[in-house]
C-alpha cells in the first residue's frame, strides 16, 4: 500500500485554517453598514447619530467619579434626554428625570466583590421613561406599570476617555430612545433608560437606583450594556436566570450575538470581572441580558479607549439588535408582571434555564437545559453502546486498540501542553518582554500553535508506532478472519486499522467531555456534542460502510469537521484574542508571581484547542509521505516567529496597544514623620526598567521594597528617593478617639476617620482582630453590625463619591475576645497591622508631572476601582499587648 500523498494532508490543513479564519471573519469582524439619520428614519437606528454623541463624550477626556467633567458629561445626557422628550410624537410619554442618589451601602457577595464593603454618596444619574399616553395613565392613576430596564454608566475610569467603556452604549441608548420617543404609542410596557455613574468604583450606581428610586418597582427585565474593549460586535455573554429575555431576543435580533461559553467562564471564577447586571441579580432578583463590546480588549481601562478606534459598524450591530428586541417587549402581551421573584434567594422558582449560541451571526440557538441533558446523555448511552458493541465483537484486540487510543490522547496533551508551556517559560529569559505577542496576536501560531501542534503529532505518534505493531502481530496470527484479497498483506492492514484507531481516539476524548460538560451541568458541551456526533456520522459514512479495507477516507474529516468549525472556530479564535488582550492587566498583585506564568496560560489555551480540534487531522500524516515535511514545517514556523521576537522585530507595544502602569505619587504617613516618593508598577507582566528609564526621576526598579496599596501589595516595582513631606495641610489620617478594652464582653474602640479632600479610599480591617465593625457620618450610621466575611484575614472597605461626599466618618471596631489587653498604636514597632488606609486623589505635584511629561505612547495610565489614582495618601495604625506600648516610645493613637 503506497503512502497517503502529502497532497492530502495540504487539503487538509488547508481546509482547518481557512475555515477556521473565515469563520471567525465572518462570525465576529463583518460588521454593517452605518446608517445616516436619513436613512434611519424617525424610527429607525442611526449610527452616525450614536457616534456624535459618542464622540461629544470621548472629547471630555477623562470623566471618572467625582470629577467636574463628569458633571458635564451628565449635563450633555441630560440635555439630549430633554430633546429626545421634546421631539418625542404626541402620542408618546417621555419623562426625563436626574435622579441624585442618597447615601448607600453595596455588598455584594459574589464575584470580585466578596469580602468587601462598597460604601457611596452624592452620585447623578439620568433616566429616561418611554411609554404609550395610555400606560402612563394607568401608572398615574395607581394601576400596576410593567418596564424592562435598558442600563449603561456615564462615568470612566480616571486613565480613559472611555469612547468604549461605556460612551459607546450610552451612545448607543440615546439613539434607541430617540427612536422608540417615535413609536411607543402601542407600548404596553415601559422602556427605562438608566445613564448612571459609579460603576467604575463597585457597581454603585446601580446599586443606588434598585434600592434608592420608585421606578425599580415596576421593572421586571434588565438589560445590562458594557464593553470590555472597544467595537466590534456586542454579544451576551450572560443571560437569565429566567430564560424569558434570551428567548425573545432571539426571535427578533437582526444580527444575534450570543455564547453561553462566556457565561460558563464568569460562572466558573475564571474571568474576574463583574458589571451592572450582578446588582440587578443579586440585589434587585431580576432577570435578563448582559451585552459587551469585546474587540481589542487590550485598550480596555487605558488612554487608547478612545473615538479613533471605534469600528465602522459597531454601533449600528448593537442598534439594529436592540431596537427589535425593545420594540417587541415593549408591545408583548406576555411581558413578566408582578413583583420580581428572584431575590432574596428565590432562584429555584426558574423552572428550566437554556443553552444559548449563534450561528455564523445570523441566527440564535436557543433550547432548555433539561432538553440539552436529554440529547448529551441519549448520546452518550448510544455512544457507550457502540462502544462495547464493537469491543465485544473485536475482542481482546479491540480492548488493546481502544487502551493504545487512550494511552494516544494522554501522550498527546502531555507532548502538547509541555513543549508550548516550555516556550512560554524560556520566553522571558530571551524576550524583553515575557508577552511579546500583545500589539501583535498572530505570532502566537508560530509561538505556541506549532509546538503544540508538533507535540501532539509526536505524542500521537509514538503510540502509533507501537499499535502498529501489536496489529501486525495479532493479523498475521488471524490471516484467516481477512478478506482473501488482504492476506498477504498484514502490514497494511495493521497500518489501515492503525489510523482508523488513532480517528476514532478523538472520538473517545470528546465523549469524555462531554459526559463531564453533562455532569456539571455546563451549557457551552454543545461543542462537544458537535465534535463527537458530526465526524463519527462521517466515520460510518464512509469508513464503516466502505466494502472492504481501505486508508483512511479524507472525506471523513472534511465532512465530519465542517459542523464543529461552523459552530466553534469563531468562538475559539475569540477566546484566545481576548484572553491575549486580558494579559495587559493580568497582573493583580505586581511581583507575586513569575513573569512566565501569564505567557504559560495562553499556551495552554492554545495547545488544548490544538489537541481537541486537530485529533481529527493528525491520523492522516501517520502513513503520509508529509511526516517530515509536517514536522520540518511546524519547526520553521516556530523558529522564525521565536526569532523575530528575540530580535525585537515586532514590538510588543504600540501607540494603540499600550502597556497598563501606574505612576502614583505616595505620601505615607505610618512611619516617623511623614515621607514622599513617587511609585510606578504595572498590570502587564514584566520588568519595567526600560520604562523607568524613559521615565527618569531617578526610579530604582527590583523587589526589595514591596509597598502595600490597601487593595492589593507591589512586590515588584519602581521607586524614586524618599523625602519629606512639608505640606501638612488636609493630611487623610486615622485617630484613635476612645478606647472600651477590659469593658465587658463587648469590647470596642472608636476610630475616627479624616479623609480631608479626598472622596475615594480604602480602609483594610483586620479580621483575625476584629471581629465586626460600624461606621457613621454625621448623617447617621451607614454601616452595621452583622456578619462580615473577608478574604485572608481581611475585610476591605471602599468609599467613593461626588464633591459634596462627606469626609469624616467614625469607625467602631468590636474586637474578638481574645484580643483583651491588645491595643492600637502608631508606628512600626506596634506589631501586626490592624487598620490600613489609602486615599486616593486625582492630582499630580510638579515633581509627578516632570515623570508624566516623559510617557511615550505605548505606555498607558491603567485604572480600575481597587488601583489608586496619580496622587495617594496612606494611613496604618497597628496592634500590640498592653503590655508593650506601656513605657515605651510608641505613640498610642488616642494621645496625639
Amino acid at each position: 500500500m503506497a503512502e497517503r500523498s502529502g497532497y492530502e494532508i495540504l487539503v487538509l490543513f488547508a481546509l482547518v485554517i481557512c475555515g477556521t479564519w473565515g469563520v471567525h471573519h465572518y462570525q465576529f469582524k463583518v460588521l454593517p453598514e452605518a446608517l445616516s439619520p436619513e436613512d434611519a428614519g424617525d424610527t429607525g437606528f442611526s449610527e452616525e447619530a450614536a457616534l456624535a454623541h459618542n464622540k461629544a463624550l470621548s472629547s471630555l477626556g477623562p470623566h471618572p467619579l467625582p470629577s467636574a467633567v463628569l458633571d458635564s458629561a451628565l449635563q450633555y445626557v441630560l440635555n439630549a434626554a430633554t430633546t429626545i422628550k421634546e421631539e418625542a410624537y404626541e402620542d408618546v410619554n417621555v419623562e426625563v428625570e436626574c435622579f441624585h442618589a442618597n447615601t448607600g451601602v453595596n455588598t455584594l457577595s459574589g464575584g470580585s466583590y466578596y469580602g468587601k464593603t462598597l460604601v457611596y454618596s452624592d452620585m447623578k444619574h439620568v433616566l429616561i421613561r418611554i411609554s404609550s399616553k395610555s400606560a402612563a395613565s394607568k401608572l398615574r392613576s395607581g394601576e400596576e406599570d410593567n418596564a424592562i430596564l435598558v442600563s449603561a454608566h456615564v462615568d470612566t475610569v480616571f486613565a480613559a476617555e472611555g469612547a468604549g467603556d461605556d460612551s459607546s452604549n450610552v451612545a448607543v441608548m440615546l439613539e434607541l430612545a430617540r427612536g422608540l420617543s417615535k413609536q411607543a404609542n402601542d407600548f404596553k410596557n415601559s422602556v427605562i433608560f438608566f445613564f448612571n455613574t459609579g460603576e467604575e468604583e463597585g457597581l454603585n450606581g446601580a446599586h443606588s437606583f434598585v434600592t434608592q428610586h420608585p421606578w425599580i418597582n415596576t421593572v421586571r427585565v434588565a438589560v445590562d450594556l458594557e464593553a470590555m474593549g472597544i467595537g466590534g460586535k456586542s454579544g451576551i455573554f450572560q443571560a437569565g436566570p429566567d430564560p424569558w429575555a434570551v428567548k425573545n431576543f432571539a426571535k427578533v435580533a437582526k444580527r444575534p450575538s450570543a455564547q453561553i461559553v462566556s457565561q460558563d467562564l464568569f460562572a466558573s471564577g475564571v474571568i474576574k470581572s463583574s458589571t451592572d447586571f450582578q446588582v440587578y441579580k443579586e440585589v434587585a432578583g431580576l432577570s435578563g441580558l448582559d451585552f459587551a463590546f469585546t474587540d481589542q480588549t487590550a485598550v480596555y481601562h487605558t488612554k487608547n479607549d478612545k473615538h479613533e478606534l471605534l469600528k465602522p459598524g459597531s454601533l449600528q450591530h448593537l442598534g439594529d439588535n436592540m431596537l427589535p428586541f425593545l420594540l417587541h417587549v415593549a408591545t408583548s402581551t406576555d411581558f413578566p408582571t408582578g413583583k420580581n421573584n428572584l431575590s432574596q434567594g428565590n432562584s429555584e422558582e426558574i423552572v428550566d434555564t437554556v443553552v444559548y449560541f449563534d450561528i455564523l451571526g445570523k441566527f440564535m440557538v436557543v433550547y432548555p437545559q433539561s432538553l440539552a441533558d436529554m440529547i448529551n446523555t441519549s448520546v452518550i448511552a448510544l455512544a457507550l453502546f457502540v462502544w462495547s458493541s464493537v469491543l465485544k465483537m473485536g475482542g481482546l484486540s479491540s480492548l488493546v486498540s481502544l487502551a493504545l487510543s487512550v494511552l494516544s490522547i494522554l501522550l498527546m496533551w502531555i507532548c502538547s501542553l509541555g513543549l508550548s508551556v516550555l516556550v512560554a517559560y524560556v520566553l522571558p529569559s530571551i524576550s524583553a518582554s515575557p508577552v511579546p505577542f500583545i500589539a501583535s496576536p498572530w505570532l502566537v501560531i508560530g509561538l505556541f500553535a506549532a509546538p503544540a501542534l508538533l507535540g501532539a503529532f509526536v505524542g500521537q505518534h509514538v503510540v502509533y508506532l507501537v499499535l502498529h505493531k501489536f496489529l501486525s502481530y495479532t493479523f498475521s496470527e488471524t490471516k484467516g478472519f481477512l478478506p482473501l484479497s488482504f492476506r498477504g498483506d498484514e502490514e497494511d492492514v495493521a497500518v489501515l486499522e492503525s489510523e482508523k484507531w488513532m480517528f476514532k481516539a478523538g472520538m473517545l476524548q470528546w465523549l469524555l467531555v462531554l459526559a463531564v460538560g453533562n455532569h456539571l451541568n455546563v451549557g457551552s458541551s454543545y461543542f462537544a456534542l458537535f465534535w463527537m456526533v458530526s465526524p463519527a456520522v462521517a466515520y460510518f459514512l464512509f469508513e464503516v460502510l466502505a466494502e472492504s479495507p481501505k486508508p483512511l477516507n479524507p472525506l471523513t474529516a472534511a465532512i465530519g469537521l465542517a459542523a464543529p468549525l461552523v459552530v466553534s472556530s469563531g468562538v475559539f479564535v475569540t477566546l484566545v484574542n481576548t484572553l491575549i488582550g486580558n494579559l495587559v492587566r493580568f497582573v493583580s498583585n505586581p511581583g507575586a508571581q513569575a513573569d512566565w506564568i501569564a505567557t504559560a496560560i495562553v499556551a495552554a489555551l492554545i495547545a488544548a484547542l490544538v489537541c481537541l480540534t486537530m485529533v481529527y487531522v493528525l491520523p492522516y500524516i501517520h502513513n503520509s509521505g508529509a511526516k517530515y515535511k509536517f514536522i520540518a514545517t511546524t519547526c520553521i514556523v516556530f523558529l522564525v516567529s521565536l526569532g523575530m521576537v528575540v530580535e525585537n522585530m515586532v514590538p510588543t507595544f504600540i501607540d494603540d496597544t499600550a502597556r497598563a502602569v501606574n505612576i502614583v505619587q505616595v505620601v505615607n504617613t505610618t512611619g516617623e514623620g511623614m515621607v514622599t516618593h513617587i511609585s510606578l508598577f504595572s498590570t502587564t507582566p514584566g520588568g519595567l526598567e526600560v520604562e523607568a528609564e524613559k521615565l527618569g526621576g531617578g526610579l530604582v526598579c527590583g523587589r526589595e521594597k514591596a509597598f502595600d496599596f490597601v487593595t492589593f501589595t507591589a512586590y515588584y516595582s519602581c521607586w524614586s528617593a524618599e523625602h519629606g513631606w512639608s505640606n501638612n495641610a488636609q493630611i487623610p489620617a486615622l485617630r484613635v478617639a476612645s478606647d472600651s478594652h477590659g469593658n465587658g464582653d463587648d469590647i470596642s474602640t472608636l476610630v475616627n476617620i479624616n479623609t480631608e479632600h479626598s472622596t475615594r479610599w480604602c480602609l483594610s480591617i483586620n479580621t483575625n482582630e476584629i471581629q465586626d465593625f460600624q461606621l457613621h457620618d454625621e448623617s447617621g450610621e451607614l454601616v452595621s453590625r452583622g456578619d462580615k466575611n473577608s478574604v485572608n484575614g481581611w475585610h476591605l472597605m471602599q468609599f467613593a463619591g461626588g464633591k459634596n461626599s462627606p469626609t469624616k466618618f467614625d469607625l467602631t471596631l468590636h474586637w474578638h475576645k481574645n484580643s483583651s489587653g491588645k491595643r492600637i498604636v502608631k508606628g512600626s514597632e506596634g506589631g501586626e497591622v490592624l487598620l490600613k488606609l489609602r486615599a486616593d486623589v486625582n492630582a499630580t505635584t510638579p515633581e509627578l508631572d516632570k515623570i508624566l511629561e516623559k510617557m511615550p505612547s505605548w505606555i498607558s495610565q491603567y485604572g480600575k476601582s481597587t488601583s489608586p489614582y496619580t496622587f495617594a495618601y496612606f494611613d496604618t495604625m497597628y496592634v500590640a499587648d498592653s503590655s508593650l506600648t506601656m513605657g515605651t516610645s510608641v505613640s498610642v493613637a488616642s494621645d496625639e
